[in-house]
């Protein structure tokens, strides 16, 4: 784990420079370890790919004290747990009017929209982390059949529900927004509700299998 300061009030762990599996297993354990501590003067814990930034009150605990009470936890924090996950059923509809870029995803892969949409379905993705806007699940890891690079020219509107792919991820607009990932399907489900606590459906850890419509 390699410990850097973020800015006045943050610490940023790393645990790995690569977006993987392993790693964001680690960082996981990690978020909900510190988190059930409840640590005085920590304002928030964001974890994401393979780092966890902890966000801090400096007139309750200053860096240096935060710093080495982190490090005293380090041995105990990372070690594996069984923890608790939900496996989330997501219905979409794939190609034609709900993913205008199956055509460029099937002519980049070389693979019919069935099959797209047959390796798509068929893998339990994991929610890696969320962000981008309030809700958005960063699904790994894509079959590598499915690989295909980002949009050279982001839209200025994606719908919301929209299920799009780039590179090894695959992810799901949870409100109508700019991006460049190449859309195959949508789906009507409500993955963010403001109005509802937790707010977000999905949570870093949990589980996502898309069932075709």
């Amino acid at each position: 784990m390699e410990y850097q300061r973020y800015g006045e009030c943050g610490i940023r762990i790393i645990f790995g420079k690569t977006i993987d599996p392993e790693v964001n297993s680690q960082v996981i354990n990690y978020y909900g370890y510190l988190k059930a501590k409840d640590i005085k003067g920590v304002i928030e814990i964001v974890p994401s790919f393979n780092t966890c930034l902890i966000v801090f009150d400096n007139t309750e605990i200053e860096y240096q004290s935060l710093l080495q009470y982190l490090k005293g936890l380090e041995i105990e924090a990372t070690e594996p747990v069984d923890r608790e996950t939900h496996i989330h059923d997501i219905p979409v509809r794939y190609g034609g009017e709900y993913g205008p870029d199956m055509e460029s995803v099937s002519s980049y892969t070389g693979l019919s929209e069935k099959e797209i949409i047959q390796i798509h379905t068929s893998t339990v993705y994991t929610v890696y982390t969320i962000g981008f806007i309030p809700g958005f699940p960063y699904l790994g890891a894509l079959d590598k059949r499915l690989f295909v690079p980002r949009l050279a020219t982001p839209r200025t509107s994606v719908p919301a529900g929209s299920v799009g792919l780039a590179q090894l991820q695959t992810g799901i607009y949870t409100f109508e927004s700019p991006g460049g990932w190449q859309v195959i399907g949508r789906t009507d489900m409500r993955l963010f509700d403001h109005t509802k606590p937790p707010y977000s459906i999905l949570k870093t850890g949990d589980r996502v299998r898309f069932i075709p419509l």
